[in-house]
């Protein structure tokens, strides 16, 4: 009864409406400054790192070509939903078409997806470069790193497509009120008046888009941390170990929120504690991205001082 009831609810035409921060009228000036400050730092820090990896020639490695991929990728991620967020908190408005809604949810997943495959691609870089130092050239060569590239678009393209599809011809409840800043499984999935087999479908798909590369991620940390134990001196693993530390605090940074946000219980009491968790990987993680590299790294900050003095 109450799927028919959904099916009668349905309405393509009608859109959703992104409640976001609509509990907090009085502040909606000041988060518009925030998230836009934000933004600035997310599109100016991601394009200075994908700038210097391409003008210094001391950066044109395995290694810098996926950070240069991955700041791309943060660049698009955070333009699926945050100019968005800025329009609404501006014009106090958080209607959002069917159509838009279905356009963002699936370019938001399909980066995140991509992400995911990439930071796996880098670690794989990692392992090489520590465990197998003498055949990394031959064996991180150009044409591999752009087929790892290029191998994650295809992979994740098409099946996004379905997914995307799935959720939006699933029949949603009469009130088309999301509590979230921006159209995401999760709340998608708490309007949709169907058989909970689908819950678990949706799921099942972005898991194996998160488990399997932090499984590879996992595996290659592991055969490194036994590389660097086997080096005599102290200073030795410390600078080996520094070659990967960057990346290591990118993915935890990432997989730490994603997987809170995604794996914890929901309730409807934990309905504002989850949106405010997906800002963390769709906007905070993204945001500290280019610091945690050019902090930890030592010849991005030298690229980098060499570009600013240049200019």
């Amino acid at each position: 009864m109450s799927q028919r009831k959904g099916l009668e609810n349905h309405t393509v035409g009608s859109g959703f409406i992104l409640l976001g921060f609509s509990g907090h009228s009085s502040l909606q000036g000041l988060c518009f400054a925030v998230f836009l400050v934000i933004y600035l730092v997310v599109l100016t820090g991601n394009s200075l790192i994908a700038l210097i990896t391409v003008v210094d020639s001391s950066l044109h490695s395995p290694m810098y070509f996926f950070l240069r991929n991955l700041s791309f990728l943060e660049v698009c991620y955070t333009s699926v939903t945050l100019p968005k967020m800025l329009v609404g908190f501006l014009m106090e408005d958080g209607r959002i078409s069917f159509l838009g809604c279905a356009a963002q949810l699936y370019f938001l997943v399909l980066l995140g997806s991509i992400e995911c495959l990439l930071l796996a691609a880098m670690a794989y870089d990692r392992y090489t470069a520590i465990c197998d130092p003498l055949r990394y050239t031959l064996i991180m060569s150009r044409g591999l790193c752009i087929r790892l590239v290029v191998g994650s678009w295809i992979a994740v393209v098409p099946v996004q497509v379905g997914q995307t599809y799935q959720v939006f011809t699933l029949p949603f409840c009469a009130s088309h009120d999301l509590h979230h800043f921006f159209c995401d499984v999760p709340p998608l999935l708490e309007l949709a008046c169907a058989d909970t087999f689908w819950h678990r479908v949706m799921y099942t798909i972005i898991l194996v888009f998160a488990i399997l590369p932090f499984s590879l991620i996992v595996i290659s940390y592991i055969q490194i941390i036994r590389a660097i134990l086997k080096i005599p001196s102290a200073l030795g693993r410390h600078k080996t170990f520094s070659t990967c530390s960057s990346h290591l605090g990118v993915v935890t940074l990432f997989y730490g929120s994603a997987t809170v946000t995604y794996l914890k219980q929901r309730s409807r009491d934990s309905v504002d504690a989850d949106k405010y968790l997906a800002l963390l990987y769709t906007v905070v993680t993204p945001m500290f991205n280019p610091v945690i590299y050019s902090l930890r790294n030592k010849e991005v900050r030298i690229a980098l001082k060499r570009l600013l003095q240049t200019k």
